[in-house]
């Protein structure tokens, strides 16, 4: 590549990590163009401990209330947390970001693997704020080797990831062992075009020799950085130790460590298997509980022949295409490395058509979203449409969602090939769905742009624009707060309707995936008991996002004998993995938490983000469920398991089948389930302390030691006496 035009460089000396910490943030305003580097007080430790926290912070300070996702004060903004960067236990190279987001208009947090987040601390941040927009395509490179900062005049005219990536390893590397002490971040041509927008983050892989990538997938991140006409953010910093961090006690760090790859070791081939297929492990196992989603969530498996169809997509297909025996950690010391690819893959349609690529992936959401969701049990289509969301930068989730949605549609006729302009777009028209994912990317075609803007936003324009009927598109749309429900069916799990749509952004299985306590294993079968796990384990998630932790290691891996050890609610908390974080973080940070910390941290913040979203809602932020996700909208999804729905109707409601129509007892069952939810949401909203708005009360905030200011402030403005609970 041709020598990079500069438009601006700042000098800094990289301050040293002490005990997980550099106790700075770097602020870039790529518009005036402006850099400051922050001091990070003792307070926003305490109170926020790093990664999402920080985020959430600094993000809250820079937007007022009536930001929208493309104004210029939006920040994108990333940090790892005081564990990320760690050597010696798996999963640690996790950072976190945070922004406005242009399909829910509130903050929003996205998670991504990869070196970025290490790098960035190892080059004296604990965080990093792109605010502003750019008046032209940029790339922003922070030096940590020699301490400086510049902005570049990007030349570069395809801005699609994996030859943006490819191309500046390429070009900050001195030679070829030095591209791996390089990381990129980069979008591509969809987060111009849609609001699906992912962030890809890049790692070096030395034996492929080429990088690879992962993704800070949902809420539209990309869609952000691209609108601040950002190509790409580049981060390089040379001869990593297992050091970085300045720990407090090595020892305990290693020990932990240690007993920790071993347990891999021993038991991950009989567990999980996640060092052989990753998360598409999960294929069959869903498929079979009836919950892998199929044709826009109706079915939990293909209503006709589901077993050639499990077959077709099992994770051995999947495992026949991934080349194995390779460690494909996405950091250093990621012993579960659950990062799979697909080697020399030939691309069969697109502007890339008959080139051999590396496709990182497919994970499980990627496998079923684009998979049996769409009506398609291909895994060589379902690798290129991975291929392509990556190269695009399309979060997979959203699309694999919005795409079911838009088959349903069709083929409830509300849309045709003259409003498709030609696609014909059935379930499982592999040819039509792809050549729709590269319109969305191209941009040029009219029905594309809408399905880009996503499923709250398209159900609008189909009802404006092509008479589509909103009230049945509100029951079968799979969103809550304008984001796309990730990949498992919830409908026979009340508990999951709490982890789906009671959450602090939409439906996304990172803050309570509870199917198998609740339906499966019948764990939690009060009220009560599921409101306390919607209150542990989203705190406890929660506490992976600020440390800076994949949270992978702690439940796709267990000890051998949890399962006897403890009793069955217990040992879905794994305690002895929960006792391993409170370890290696008192041993990065000399900080003496216990278990019970590990949650007041998370509160701390969790409350904060549950205020944030009261304020850019101005007091309405309302968890909204679809039909879909309670109960069977239509008779053939009743009538696909019509014995197992019957004997529901009757076990919940007392009312006998027999002798109803079909449209009857949906009616009949959505009404009860819709109180249901209600029950559900009172009793979840006093167990997190919030009224009957879903707003903190002030008693919890005091309780938390989150009495601050602005968050008072913003609960006495939205909340009156009467939405109190008694």
């Amino acid at each position: 590549m041709e020598k990079m035009n500069l438009l601006k460089e700042w000098s800094y000396t990289p301050t040293r990590i002490d005990r997980g910490y550099t106790r700075k943030t770097l602020y870039l305003n790529v518009g005036t163009p402006e850099m400051r580097i922050k001091d990070v007080s003792d307070e926003m430790i305490a109170k926020f401990t790093g990664g999402r926290g920080f985020d959430l912070k600094l993000l809250w300070d820079a937007v007022t209330e009536d930001t929208k996702w493309n104004d210029p004060e939006n920040e994108w903004v990333v940090a790892g947390g005081p564990l990320c960067g760690i050597t010696q236990y798996p999963g640690s190279g996790k950072s976190y970001s945070a922004f406005i987001s242009p399909l829910s208009e509130q903050s929003y947090d996205s998670n991504s693997g990869g070196y970025f987040g290490p790098l960035l601390k190892f080059s004296g941040f604990d965080a990093l704020e792109i605010q502003g927009k750019a008046d032209r395509d940029i790339i922003v490179y922070i030096d940590g080797d020699e301490g400086k900062i510049q902005i570049f005049e990007s030349p570069l005219r395809d801005v699609n990831a994996y030859t943006v990536s490819e191309t500046l390893h390429d070009y900050f590397a001195k030679d070829e062992a030095d591209k791996r002490n390089i990381s990129v971040i980069c979008m591509g041509k969809a987060a111009e075009t849609t609001f699906l927008g992912c962030v890809n983050a890049s790692f070096y892989d030395v034996r492929r020799k080429a990088p690879r990538l992962k993704q800070y997938g949902r809420g539209g991140g990309g869609t952000v950085l691209r609108d601040k006409k950002i190509v790409a953010l580049v981060v390089k910093y040379s001869n990593v130790k297992g050091t970085e961090n300045n720990p407090v006690d090595m020892d305990v760090l290693q020990k932990v460590g240690v007993k920790l790859h071993k347990e891999i070791h021993d038991f991950d081939d009989v567990q999980c298997k996640m060092r052989s297929i990753g998360t598409a492990h999960l294929n069959e196992i869903m498929d079979e509980y009836n919950i892998l989603p199929t044709h826009n969530f109706k079915f939990g498996q293909h209503p006709v022949d589901p077993e050639g169809n499990r077959a077709r997509i099992h994770s051995e297909k999947y495992k026949a295409l991934f080349t194995q025996n390779m460690p494909d950690g996405c950091w250093y010391g990621c012993s579960l490395a659950c990062a799979k690819a697909v080697d020399g893959f030939e691309l069969k349609t697109g502007p890339l058509k008959g080139q051999k690529v590396i496709v990182d992936g497919p994970e499980y959401e990627t496998a079923a979203g684009l998979g049996s969701n769409v009506g398609v049990y291909d895994p060589e289509w379902t690798v290129e449409a991975n291929f392509y969301a990556d190269h695009y930068a399309m979060d997979t989730i959203s699309l694999g969602t919005s795409l079911a949605f838009v088959c349903e549609c069709f083929e409830l006729g509300f849309l045709d090939t003259k409003k498709t302009n030609g696609l014909d777009l059935h379930f499982g028209n592999k040819d039509a769905l792809m050549e729709l994912i590269h319109r969305m990317a191209e941009g040029k075609d009219d029905f594309a742009l809408a399905v880009g803007k996503g499923s709250r936003k398209m159900k609008s324009i189909f009802a404006e624009k092509y008479g589509a009927p909103r009230e049945i598109m509100e029951k079968i749309a799979m969103e809550g707060q304008g984001i796309e429900t990730s990949q498992y069916m919830c409908k026979e799990s009340i508990a999951q309707w709490g982890g789906y749509f009671l959450t602090l952004k939409g439906p996304q299985h990172d803050e309570a995936w509870l199917i198998f306590m609740d339906m499966v294993n019948k764990q939690i079968p009060s009220f009560e008991d599921k409101a306390e796990a919607l209150h542990y384990f989203p705190n406890f998630r929660t506490w992976f996002s600020l440390a800076g932790l994949c949270k992978l290691p702690w439940n796709d891996i267990e000890p051998e004998d949890n399962h006897t050890r403890y009793k069955p609610q217990e040992a879905a908390r794994v305690p002895e993995h929960v006792q391993n974080y409170v370890d290696i973080f008192n041993a990065v940070t000399g900080q003496s938490i216990t278990k019970e910390d590990l949650i007041s941290m998370s509160e701390r913040v969790y409350n904060f983000q549950r205020l944030f979203q009261v304020r850019m809602q101005k007091g309405n932020a309302v968890h909204n469920i679809p039909d879909r996700a309670l109960a069977p909208v239509f008779p053939d999804e009743w009538d696909a398991r019509k014995e197992y729905h019957d004997a529901k109707l009757l076990e919940e409601t007392g009312i006998d089948p027999e002798g109803l129509s079909t449209e009857e007892k949906i009616k009949k069952l959505q009404e009860h389930r819709r109180g249901v939810w209600q029950v559900l949401k009172d009793t979840v909203y006093k167990r997190r302390g919030w009224n009957k708005k879903g707003i903190p009360t002030l008693a919890k905030l005091k309780e938390l030691g989150m009495d601050l200011p602005e968050l008072v402030a913003i609960v006495e403005k939205y909340s009156t006496p009467e939405d109190d609970y008694c």
